[in-house]
């Protein structure tokens, strides 16, 4: 049977939205949760994670992670992993140059944060004083927490908890690096880079061409050791992967899966989605499945948007048909929609699916008893 964009569509939106699991095979099974500081209504890590994990709350993922075997770190994104995913990227030969006073203050604050074990960033910020920085943002933030992001991202801190959304770090021991050929380790750094085009893949098929593209080069922040080794991690992967050509665009996806298999099959819910949900993620593959631009515009001026500050995708079997903007006003929850076509449906059954949603949503919000399991 020849692949059509429907069976794309359906296959996008039915292997992503798995049958609600425990969260530690939520994790596995996405492979990759990207995170966001921004609560609207919650983060959209807990707005990723409430779809496919049973019983899932706000703040789960942040309560339960020193009890699971993930990281925090940068993939192609920053976010969570598991540990078998994290340790295909280190040990990062980061080549970073630093000017000897900065060199010396990093080596001073890991010294501190292995005689300390846990430390919290203000703790580093009392004991040194190093006083502020512009960040990445063009903000204003505390030298000594860049300098402890500079650490995790070399991999010599990691992240043991959060307290109130803050990183929580401990020292890691660097691994031993054995001395290796140069043509083994040509050979290593060309199998853990197909290792991380499939946590790609696995997370975000089926992918066009040139989404796939651009998730391999970003791979240069989560493996800056093999930047080089992009292009023909690029070319294996485009090789190897099941592949069709389905109106003008090249797709791809992981070698066990069919996508016109009668196995993805749709439910009746409507879901709200975070911006960062892996079946919208890609707006490329967005425009191409549903036919109109979606923006994240929480970082765009208030008279210029057009969504709205968190606008979350609207999905209803297999279309997203609008967007809807939830806030909390005096713990109310309160909600405001858009439709592409101007109104809501009129079937009665997506009014009902809809309150439902909204149900779910009133529930996630509300303390938890999840397990890690």
């Amino acid at each position: 049977m020849p692949i059509s964009l429907s069976h794309l569509r359906r296959y996008a939106i039915a292997r992503s939205l798995f049958k609600p699991t425990t969260l530690k095979r939520a994790i596995e099974k996405l492979g990759f949760v990207q995170a966001d500081p921004i609560r609207a209504p919650a983060r959209a890590q807990d707005l990723t994670l409430r779809h496919r994990v049973n019983g899932y709350r706000a703040g789960d993922l942040e309560r339960l992670y020193p009890r699971l075997a993930i990281e925090e770190d940068f993939f192609v994104n920053y976010g969570f992993l598991p540990r078998n995913h994290h340790a295909l990227m280190h040990p990062r030969g980061v080549r970073i140059r630093s000017s000897p006073k900065r060199l010396r203050q990093t080596a001073e604050i890991l010294d501190f944060v292995r005689e300390r074990g846990a430390v919290h960033p203000r703790e580093v910020d009392a004991h040194f004083a190093h006083g502020r920085v512009t960040n990445w943002f063009g903000g204003s933030s505390n030298a000594s927490t860049q300098l402890l992001d500079h650490l995790h991202y070399r991999g010599l801190l990691r992240v043991a908890r959060r307290d109130g959304g803050t990183r929580v770090y401990v020292a890691r021991e660097a691994a031993v690096e054995l001395p290796i050929a140069p043509d083994q380790a040509k050979a290593l750094a060309a199998l853990k880079m197909d290792a991380l085009v499939d946590v790609i893949v696995r997370k975000y098929a089926p992918l066009p061409g040139g989404s796939l593209g651009f998730l391999v080069n970003r791979l240069q922040y989560g493996a800056p050791q093999w930047a080089k080794e992009r292009r023909a991690a690029l070319a294996r992967a485009k090789q190897r992967l099941p592949h069709a050509h389905v109106e003008g665009v090249d797709w791809y996806w992981p070698a066990e899966e069919r996508p016109q298999s009668v196995r993805w099959r749709l439910d009746d819910e409507v879901r709200l989605l975070t911006p960062f949900d892996p079946v919208v993620w890609d707006r490329r593959r967005f425009e191409i499945f549903w036919n109109w631009v979606y923006r994240f515009e929480a970082y765009t001026p208030a008279s210029k948007r057009k969504l709205g500050y968190y606008a979350l995708p609207l999905l209803w079997h297999e279309r997203v048909i609008g967007w809807g903007n939830l806030t909390l006003v005096d713990g109310r929850l309160s909600a405001e929609f858009g439709y592409t076509n101007g109104k809501a449906p009129r079937d009665l059954r997506f009014r009902a699916a809809l309150d439902a949603e909204l149900e779910r949503v009133r529930v996630f919000l509300k303390t938890s008893k999840l397990s890690a399991g």
